[in-house]
């Protein structure tokens, strides 16, 4: 599906469902602002727009094919991002999904290219269609709208994760099973796919705020707060690594700690039995007891082996290995 808004500088008032067969009119005026939406497209649909504006062959093999690294290649009149949103469930196997968003930046124009419907562009859709405030500022502040609402989508999963760690930090003291595990390594993915997406993302952004291109003197500030955003995720998200990391660690080291006192118990109880297990096995292979008919004689050894169990028992005790 293909959307068009057209913000015209002379009657400053947006224009809506424009044809792209002729755009040499409405962007020959370079205070005229067009954002081409174009989601849930089809290999005709994404053709039109491609010929519309004369895109390279290569920037739309990259449109029609997912790829989880963000990017941006200079063309010779329009400059093309591949950027990424993020979907987080708890439920599933894969807690994050990237939202792949392609865009062509051109001198008073902006193509947004995705498969999947994005919330932050939806916004940016109903405002276009009342108001002029997105468009008439140029493309340098359209894009940071767009890019900051990607952005804004982090800040709430980070909170959760950040939550989910420190419950499973009490979890891991309290009552440490496979199932706090699982759910470590689930977070571990999570973040390592975070990172991997919001990575290149900063690098791209802070390239932008210094010489990529030329973004207007009164939007730089804009660009500057984008960059902090990106560089807090980054902060955030290598922070919250080094947290399951040493929270796996710690789990790891309660766990062997716990076995190694239940093999610490089970060694001293099998070395209370050995004098046992070897007395009665030493008898009990048809050699004579002394005095073997004499009732005395059971209750001695009997008493024998008490003695020396509770005797290994009070060692043990002294030396403090149980």
């Amino acid at each position: 599906m293909i959307k068009t808004y057209m913000y015209d500088h002379g009657t400053d008032k947006m224009r809506h469902d424009i044809s792209l067969d002729n755009l040499h009119p409405f962007l020959a005026n370079k205070k005229n602002f067009l954002w081409v939406d174009l989601y849930n497209f089809s290999e005709e649909e994404i053709k039109y727009v491609a010929n519309a504006f004369d895109f390279h062959e290569l920037t739309i093999e990259d449109c029609m094919h997912y790829s989880p690294r963000a990017k941006l290649d200079k063309y010779d009149d329009y400059y093309f991002l591949m950027m990424h949103a993020i979907r987080y469930n708890e439920e599933r196997d894969e807690e994050i999904m990237l939202v792949q968003l392609n865009i062509f930046l051109g001198e008073n124009y902006v193509v947004t290219v995705h498969k999947n419907t994005l919330p932050s562009l939806g916004r940016m859709a109903k405002i276009c269609h009342f108001d002029c405030q997105l468009s008439n500022k140029g493309r340098d502040f359209f894009l940071y709208s767009i890019i900051d609402g990607l952005v804004d989508e982090y800040f709430p999963v980070l909170d959760r994760i950040g939550d989910r760690i420190e419950d499973l930090e009490d979890e891991i003291y309290e009552k440490p099973s496979r199932e706090t595990t699982d759910e470590f390594l689930a977070l571990k993915r999570t973040i390592l796919t975070m990172r991997r997406a919001i990575t290149p993302q900063r690098r791209i952004f802070y390239s932008i705020s210094s010489s990529s291109f030329t973004v207007s003197e009164d939007n730089q500030p804009y660009y500057l707060d984008l960059k902090d955003h990106l560089e807090r995720i980054s902060d955030t998200i290598d922070g919250y690594k080094d947290l399951t990391d040493g929270a796996l660690a710690t789990y790891s080291s309660i766990i062997s700690a716990r076995t190694n006192e239940t093999m610490r118990v089970l060694t001293v109880i099998s070395t209370i039995f050995m004098p046992l297990t070897f007395v009665t096995g030493f008898f009990g292979m048809n050699v004579p007891l002394p005095d073997q008919n004499s009732l005395w004689s059971t209750v001695s050894i009997t008493l024998g082996l008490i003695l020396v169990s509770l005797w290994m028992i009070v060692l043990f005790r002294q030396k403090k290995w149980m």
